[in-house]
Formats: structure tokens, C-alpha cells, sequence
């Protein structure tokens, strides 16, 4: 039983001294703060640094563009077609479905080998998905209607169809070697 009245006095002793300890911070903290005053008075009195002047905002002209139902400058003129004649030549097949290898560009397919010989030869093309395609002469592959004209052991000939600047298009050699990215 002395034990616990022992215990008991010593827990509101200890209580009592923490009461104290608060009270003595809080009074500390309140007495200083007419030198902080001053200061921030001291402060306010001084002058700041000029600022400097704002730019000046540029004022442009306005320009009103009235030639709007004329001919387009970067499009080709009838005539320029009639003399070009763009509208024959080579053109690329319309209504052919087009071939898995065709979503790709031709320099992102690599030829890695090929299967058979002779006129029955294909060959093996890599796309940058990792798949590979067995391919023949006269499939499609890359995305300029890329032709497949011929197969040899160690690379693959093709013609593309590029657009000639005319609204009309020409044929491009092209060709992927063994091992070539």
C-alpha cells in the first residue's frame, strides 16, 4: 500500500514540475519581441532597389491576305501536269491489299538469311517487332510500294515508287543485304 501512494505522489510531483517547465518556455518566449519591432520598423523605412522599367511591347502590322480563291503556289498547275504528263508513268496499284511488311520502312527490315534455291528461293526479313517473313519475288515490302524483283544468297533487289515532286511518281532501285540492319 506505500508503494502505491509513493507512486502516486511521484506521478503528481512530476506533473506539477512539467506545468512548470511550460509555464517558464512560454514566459521566455513573450518578452523579447520590442527589439523585432524595432527592426522590422527599421525595414520598412529603408528604400528598395529601383525596378526596372518594363519592356516595350513591339506593335506589328497587320496583313490582310486576299488571294485566297487563287491557285495554291505549292501545288502543281494543270498545265504543269499536262506537260509533265504526271498522269502516266509508273503509279502505284490502288485496289492490291496491302502486305504485312509494307507497314514498315525499308530501312528498318534486315534480311537474315533465305530458304531454298534457284526461282523458288525466299528469303528471310526481320521487322522491328522481331518477327520474320518469308518473302518471294514480286511480293510487297516497305512503305514507298517497295516491289520484290529479285532474290540472291546474300541480298534482296526491289524497285519503290516515289512521288516526283509533280503529282506523278518514279521508279527507285533499292536493295537490302545480309546482316544489313
Amino acid at each position: 500500500m506505500m508503494n502505491k501512494s509513493i507512486s502516486s505522489k511521484s506521478a503528481k510531483l512530476a506533473r506539477v514540475a512539467l506545468m512548470l517547465a511550460v509555464a517558464l518556455l512560454l514566459a521566455g518566449c513573450t518578452r523579447g519581441v520590442s527589439d523585432l519591432r524595432a527592426w522590422v520598423a527599421q525595414e520598412k523605412v529603408k528604400k528598395g532597389a529601383p525596378i526596372p522599367p518594363l519592356p516595350v511591347i513591339k506593335t506589328f502590322e497587320t496583313f490582310k491576305y486576299n488571294d485566297q480563291d487563287k491557285r495554291d503556289p505549292f501545288s502543281p498547275s494543270t498545265v504543269e501536269l499536262q506537260n509533265n504528263n504526271a498522269t502516266s508513268g509508273p503509279r502505284p496499284d490502288a485496289n492490291r491489299a496491302r502486305e504485312p511488311l509494307e507497314m514498315f520502312a525499308l530501312d528498318s527490315l534486315k534480311m537474315v538469311g533465305t530458304v531454298g534455291a534457284g526461282p523458288q528461293m525466299q528469303v528471310l526479313i526481320k521487322d522491328p517487332g522481331g518477327v520474320i517473313h518469308r518473302v518471294h519475288v514480286g511480293e510487297y515490302m516497305g512503305q514507298n510500294y517497295g516491289h520484290i524483283t529479285a532474290i540472291s544468297e546474300d541480298h534482296v533487289d526491289l524497285v519503290e515508287l516515289v512521288s516526283n515532286g509533280n503529282g506523278g511518281w518514279m521508279e527507285r532501285p533499292a536493295s537490302i543485304a545480309l546482316g544489313q540492319p
